[in-house]
């Protein structure tokens, strides 16, 4: 395999983890929101805002929330890793900012 295809397969790679870690992200909040509003009775209406530090999910009561958390944490340290190590260029990975 040629450079170019290799670090073009590198960032296929990253746009990959990146979907991925974002669908876990969105799910992290669903699961956390629907167990919190259930149990403390909250509800939003439409045009409703909700925002939130990160760590949020590493104190939920939910344990599967606290994994994916995990998880996560683990995917953007790899994919920061790859990033480093390959050292892209801004314009190479411009859709994970």
């Amino acid at each position: 395999m040629g450079k170019k295809k290799y670090k073009k397969q590198l960032v296929n790679t990253l746009k990959s983890l990146e979907n991925t870690e974002h669908y876990v992200l969105e799910s992290m909040t669903n699961l956390m929101l629907f167990g919190e509003m259930k149990k403390n009775k909250i509800e939003f209406k439409d045009g409703d805002t909700f925002s939130f530090e990160d760590n949020i999910f590493d104190y939920s009561e939910d344990k599967n929330v606290r994994k994916l958390a995990k998880l996560r944490k683990k995917m953007l340290k790899t994919m920061n890793k790859l990033v480093t190590t390959n050292k892209f260029k801004d314009k190479e990975i411009k859709f994970l900012s």
